[in-house]
């Protein structure tokens, strides 16, 4: 008797926290319309369609990438598509002082800053006896300083105007390492613990923090990725899994995922049935994981000779593996998400891109 009363409690307990919770994410929604939100790495891939969705949704949007001709096509995609205006600035966020100069244009632009999205990434793709310090710096410049940067630059501003809300985009990749992406998961966990910590300090300001951890998502960027070693087998074996149904999923549907975890100012958002399952196994038996983890790394290509220490761009490691049948969804997503950078000249057909009316003077 005793037992069954005290699971009604806790079953009761634990219904009011959920009913709670609830309430509490219905009161902190927002509407997008005429907010203004700056996209770090919105010219391609999961930014472009971060940009896509919240555009459909009347927000004012402001891409920040390094390639002037990214930025330039995305933007006029993007006023074709709503007829509003898109403001891209062409600014490398790893150097300090880069994304103040961002901040500043845009409050002269549009008066307020409410919403930053961290999205802009690399990936290296390869055995760590080929990978250098170089690739490790790269791979934190980007996925760790100039979020942290980006941040500093704009947590000010949202202080002032009584809230804010930013999305810091790492993957599963920085909750679970897996091999021969040492760089990119390094950098990604310590994206994981900054932004989890800023959230924590900052929550009772009005600043919300979403920590975004998706699975492999169908982006189009594996042409873009930088390989070492076997070239052609390590770009085979990434290329495939990035492409498979069940394991990876369309960027649009993790888009609408990511701006609806923004509204509501969630903590955190694994994206992926796949990446949850995963994350869920690692904290009821981690050491299972591990051993799970290390089998997988004895299915990937061994290191090679020095040859391997040269790194090459998806493009110049394809095959007959890759692309092929196997990466059809994957390669269907390169031309739609603006992935066609780096590209040799015949690879695919060229196509006019639209020169940058605002792009700042170097």
């Amino acid at each position: 008797m005793r037992t069954r009363h005290f699971l009604e409690g806790v079953a009761i307990a634990g219904g009011a926290v959920a009913l709670a919770r609830a309430v509490a994410r219905r009161r902190r929604r927002i509407e997008f319309r005429e907010r203004t939100v700056i996209i770090a790495g919105g010219s391609r891939g999961l930014g472009l369609a971060l940009a896509r969705e919240l555009a459909d949704q009347g927000a004012r949007i402001v891409l920040v990438a390094r390639s002037a001709d990214d930025l330039a096509e995305a933007r006029r995609e993007l006023m074709t598509r709503t007829g509003e205006d898109v403001l891209a600035i062409p600014a490398d966020l790893t150097r300090p002082g880069e994304m103040e100069w961002v901040r500043d244009h845009v409050l002269a632009r549009h008066g307020r800053i409410d919403v930053l999205i961290n999205c802009a990434g690399i990936i290296q793709v390869g055995p760590i006896e080929h990978m250098t310090y170089d690739d490790f710096q790269r791979a934190l410049a980007t996925h760790f300083w100039a979020p942290l940067f980006a941040m500093n630059a704009v947590v000010p501003v949202m202080w002032e105007q009584g809230g804010g809300r930013i999305v810091n985009i790492s993957s599963i990749g920085g909750k679970i390492a897996p091999p021969h992406l040492a760089p990119y998961a390094a950098s990604k966990f310590a994206l994981v613990g900054l932004s989890d910590a800023l959230r924590a300090e900052l929550t009772q300001t009005g600043i919300r923090i979403t920590t975004v951890c998706p699975g492999l998502m169908r982006t189009g960027s594996h042409l873009n990725i930088t390989v070492k070693g076997r070239h052609q087998e390590e770009f085979a074996w990434f290329a495939i899994s990035d492409a498979m149904p069940l394991l990876s999923m369309g960027v649009r549907r993790a888009a609408h995922k990511i701006v609806e975890a923004c509204r509501h100012g969630d903590a955190r958002l694994t994206i992926g049935l796949p990446a949850r399952l995963a994350v869920a196994a690692d904290a009821l038996a981690p050491n299972l994981v591990a051993d799970l983890v290390g089998a997988a790394s004895r299915l990937l290509p061994l290191a090679r000779d020095r040859g391997g220490d040269i790194a090459r761009s998806g493009w110049a490691s394809r095959s007959r593996w890759a692309p092929s049948a196997l990466t059809r969804l994957a390669d269907r997503a390169v031309a739609e998400n603006n992935q066609l950078r780096g590209r040799p000249p015949a690879a695919l057909e060229r196509r006019p891109v639209a020169k940058e009316s605002e792009i700042r003077d170097r």
